[in-house]
């Protein structure tokens, strides 16, 4: 039936080796697939739900709000920091800008004047840019 083999005891040997050497690392690469698969599936099990509400803080020491997103929107930064309703809603009641892309202002039912989102917030003091701070800035 398997006549494709050689005849010679050495070669025989020879192939059995390597075979064995074969399925050896086969059976490792079998156990490493299934340990990352029970790892990933024990990390999904374990990972926390993410929140209902953001809220996007700016740079620097005092670290002062931005921008309000959805608990699973993609276009909040690293800088987040989760907020329960009362609070995501009492931020953009007192004019904190709505993320554009998840609309929590919607989706909380704040009626933002006009239909549209707050202006942004304002810059820190020394921060602010304006046509002659620039233009100053190039003179020489």
């Amino acid at each position: 039936m398997f006549d494709d083999l050689p005849e010679d005891l050495p070669r025989l040997e020879t192939l059995r080796v390597w075979h064995t050497l074969w399925l050896t690392r086969i059976d490792a690469k079998i156990a490493a697939v299934q340990q990352r698969q029970a790892e990933t599936e024990h990390g999904q099990r374990r990972r926390p739900e993410p929140p209902d509400w953001t809220v996007e803080l700016g740079i620097g020491a005092g670290r002062p709000p931005v921008q309000v997103h959805a608990g699973d929107c993609h276009m909040a930064g690293k800088r987040c920091r989760p907020v329960g309703r009362d609070e995501a809603r009492r931020l953009l009641a007192d004019g904190l800008r709505s993320c554009t892309h998840c609309r929590p202002d919607t989706q909380l039912d704040i009626d933002l004047p006009c239909g549209t989102t707050p202006a942004p917030s304002p810059l820190p003091q020394g921060h602010q840019h304006d046509e002659y701070s620039t233009a100053a800035a190039r003179r020489p």
